[in-house]
């Protein structure tokens, strides 16, 4: 299957990202987690065959614009960007796949906007990240002193994109293969060495959260279709994720498969079939 670039300007920012497949066939839209970018998706799209294969990178992610210095990356503003890139497009009835943070931010652009989605796909993703209502001043401090702190720092320069790759696989589950695959798309060489692409506001605590109630009714209000797969050594808020929000929702299917968090690029052929049987089980037509 060849792959393209594609580039949607939506203002102020410039979406980028991967394409795979017939322009005239079915959308399959595929979304990133935190810190990755759209090259997570290229084990899986040669294996999702006869659609139409787009993987974006989020603002501040890969070849993505950064936010405006004037802005923050707060979770509601990805809805608003997937929300103008619908707009952007004219899309109606597409099927999202999300993985970890774009799970997230599918979920709620499904509850919010179910006459744009056909079907949601969530890779080793579940729920929300949530706090209680007695954290939110702490919640509060700790993203003002962040944002103090992201200031004053620098970012760390790899001499070589082995070290690079090898800080990455430091802190995931990822292969060095895997690991390679999306830092290619994260880095940028300067006369120095290498240097993270993506914007280091991206790392800062967030100043707010959902509570769960709020989380939970996000859940409630998802009215389509959606398959959850979530690996055997995933994340254990994913496990934990199916005990608080899994019986909220309306209509959900969980395969659990052998993998880590990223199993969508450890086994992505099992992945594929899953993602496609499930679609076509649920068409826009049907």
């Amino acid at each position: 299957m060849i792959q393209e670039e594609v580039s949607f300007n939506l203002g102020e920012i410039t979406l980028r990202g991967m394409a795979w497949g017939d322009e005239n066939d079915d959308i399959i839209l595929c979304l990133h987690g935190w810190l990755d970018n759209a090259a997570s998706f290229l084990p899986l799209a040669p294996y999702l065959k006869d659609k139409r294969v787009i993987a974006i990178d989020w603002p501040g992610h890969g070849f993505s614009s950064h936010r405006s210095q004037d802005a923050h990356y707060h979770f509601i503003d990805y809805i608003y960007d997937l929300l103008a890139l619908f707009e952007l497009n004219q899309w109606q009835c597409l099927d999202i796949v999300g993985h970890s943070m774009g799970g997230m931010i599918a979920s709620a652009f499904t509850a919010a906007f179910p006459e744009r989605v056909n079907t949601l796909t969530l890779v080793d993703s579940i729920g929300f990240i949530s706090a209680t209502e007695q954290e939110t001043t702490q919640q509060l401090r700790q993203g003002m002193l962040s944002r103090l702190a992201n200031a004053a720092k620098k970012k760390a320069i790899h001499t070589e994109l082995s070290s690079a790759v090898k800080a990455r696989v430091a802190v995931s589950d990822l292969s060095v293969e895997n690991a390679e695959l999306i830092v290619k798309r994260g880095i940028v060489k300067q006369s120095d060495g290498f240097v993270w692409s993506s914007d280091s506001r991206l790392r800062m605590t967030s100043p707010y959260r959902l509570t769960l109630a709020q989380a939970k009714q996000f859940i409630s209000d998802i009215s389509r279709p959606v398959l959850l797969i979530y690996g055997d050594k995933g994340l254990d808020m994913v496990s934990e994720g199916i005990t608080f929000f899994g019986p909220l929702f309306k209509s959900i299917v969980m395969k659990k498969l052998p993998g880590g968090h990223h199993l969508h690029m450890e086994g992505p052929k099992r992945v594929a079939e899953e993602i496609s049987a499930f679609i076509n089980q649920n068409s826009c037509n049907n």
